[in-house]
């Protein structure tokens, strides 16, 4: 939507995704206090990869953050030049968590008990 310089539909959508984050962030935090932790079960290659992908995801998801409310709250403070130098760097970063995720789910996925 920015990219079409449509700035109403751009703040609309950035601030779905913080709230929708947040309530995902929320109820993660909450299953995960009431579940046991399931471990990966993959052998080989792929259980090397598994491990590579949750620990960037992990360690980005920690950092990115901070850097994603600070750029959220210059955007909403109309502080637009500072969002946008901060904001060309964490998008990337909070997609791959956002990517990264699913992923990681989707190869632990077989492994969780039935």
């Amino acid at each position: 939507a920015i990219k079409v310089k449509n700035i109403e539909l751009h703040k609309r959508l950035m601030t779905a995704a913080i709230a929708f984050s947040v309530l995902f962030l929320i109820m993660y935090v909450l299953y995960h206090m009431t579940s046991d932790s399931t471990s990966y079960g993959g052998e080989g290659v792929v259980k090397y990869i598994y491990y590579v992908i949750l620990i960037s995801h992990i360690l980005l998801s920690i950092t990115v953050i901070p850097f994603v409310l600070i750029t959220y709250v210059r955007a909403i403070t109309n502080d637009i030049e500072r969002h946008k130098k901060i904001a060309r760097y964490i998008y990337p970063l909070w997609l791959y968590v956002a990517i990264t995720g699913p992923i990681c789910y989707l190869m632990l996925r077989p492994f969780y008990p039935h």
